[in-house]
């Protein structure tokens, strides 16, 4: 398989991480907005929880799906590269992120 075409894997994954990433941030930051202000009690502990679980699934799926699928079909080191390209893009992809908010 063609290292661009690894690469071009990489780049729609990492950047399905962020779209869900960035959906999320959206969904807490305005949580209030959407539920209204409440006793919190154990709802929010529970709701966090499992979002965080529903996010690792999800996230986990994005990177590791496809690298998982090409090592069990004997393409290890495809698997490999494209486990590798996806850490990169997102470490970049992180620090592009962050610097734009810090500056910002």
């Amino acid at each position: 398989m063609k290292n661009s075409k690894l690469l071009s894997y990489a780049l729609i994954q990492s950047l399905g991480v962020v779209i869900y990433v960035s959906l999320v941030a959206l969904f807490l930051s305005n949580g209030e907005k959407i539920f209204g202000g409440g006793p919190e009690g154990l709802r929010v502990p529970i709701v966090m929880l499992l979002l965080f679980v529903l996010s690792a699934l999800i996230t986990g799926s994005l990177v590791l799906a496809r690298p998982i699928h090409f090592y069990l079909n004997g393409l290890k080191k495809e698997a490999f590269t494209l486990l590798v390209l996806n850490i990169l893009i997102l470490f970049l992809m992180t620090l592009i992120i962050f610097t734009a908010l810090v500056l910002v």
